[in-house]
């Protein structure tokens, strides 16, 4: 069960998470990509709700369901492409942090399929969708059975 409607309970502070979400729809970055982006973070932080939202919101955009089961194990696939590959790297590399940082190749990595803008705007949609799993996973929102 829920603990709290976070939303309700800080109405102004959700609405600048919900803004800056609602700025990725527009800012130039495919949807099906993000979607895919959405779902590895979520699936890295453990967060039910989000992973159930933007698989959903994936598939009914009319992301490939192939690519969507086998974003957990992108790297041992051949389906994606360079540029979602590259994105999902950017991902698990700004998601995890591994020894608090993101390494050089990472970010060189990126930048062969991302201009400067678009990997800022990823970068906005990662470190959000991070903070999202926190508040779901924090006061136990799940998803609709």
């Amino acid at each position: 069960m829920q603990r709290m409607d976070y939303g309700a309970a800080a109405p102004e502070a959700y609405k600048k998470f919900i803004e800056i979400y609602m700025y990725h729809t527009k800012c130039g970055l495919n949807k099906t990509l993000l979607d895919m982006v959405y779902l590895r973070v979520s699936q890295i932080n453990g967060c039910s709700y989000c992973v159930d939202q933007h698989w959903t919101d994936a598939k009914n955009a009319g992301a490939d369901l192939r690519k969507l089961n086998s974003i957990v194990t992108w790297r041992k696939t051949t389906f994606f492409t360079d540029q979602e590959r590259a994105a999902l790297n950017w991902a698990e590399a700004v998601t995890k942090l591994e020894h608090q940082q993101v390494s050089d190749a990472d970010y060189e990595e990126s930048r062969k399929y991302f201009s400067e803008k678009e990997l800022a705007d990823l970068t906005f949609a990662i470190a959000n969708m991070n903070a999202m799993n926190r508040f779901a996973i924090a006061f136990k929102k799940y998803p609709p059975a």
